[in-house]
């Protein structure tokens, strides 16, 4: 049995098609190629851009900034010094791109003015760090990125 030209394309064709399929069918069955979303809830995340925006500009306009740093004992978040910081309210969101499954969120709740994050609690890598909060009714939000 001779194969022509058309015959052998026809099998050319049905054999990319079933290694690109294999391949497909492979990365969506193991777990090891994990494609979860950037956050749970990403459209209800993008309506509120702009309110992120307004309390940037809120932050950014402090006379002394938030500053967040690495230090040996974990990640310190230090609060402005003019502020009260017992009246200081709000959250630090801690994102991991590499693996949602080590995203936490702490309250934030001073006895100084500064917030400790343990080195107990983070595992090494790219942080995604977000301080959302409010004083005397004005809502702030800091954001930095620090590989720990």
């Amino acid at each position: 049995m001779k194969i022509n030209w058309g015959t052998g394309i026809v099998i050319a064709f049905a054999l990319f098609m079933a290694f690109i399929l294999s391949f497909v069918y492979k990365v969506q069955s193991n777990q090891k190629y994990d494609n979860e979303l950037v956050t749970n809830e990403y459209y209800k995340k993008e309506a509120t851009v702009q309110i992120d925006i307004e309390k940037k500009q809120h932050a950014n306009a402090l006379k002394n900034l938030v500053v967040i740093k690495k230090v040996d004992e974990g990640i310190i978040i230090e609060f402005p010094s003019d502020f009260e910081y017992s009246k200081i309210k709000g959250k630090v969101s801690l994102y991991r791109p590499s693996s949602q499954k080590l995203d936490f969120e702490i309250n934030i709740s001073l006895s100084s003015p500064y917030l400790l994050i343990p080195k107990s609690n983070l595992t090494g890598g790219l942080w995604d760090i977000s301080v959302d909060w409010n004083y005397n009714e004005t809502d702030y939000l800091n954001k930095e990125t620090i590989y720990f």
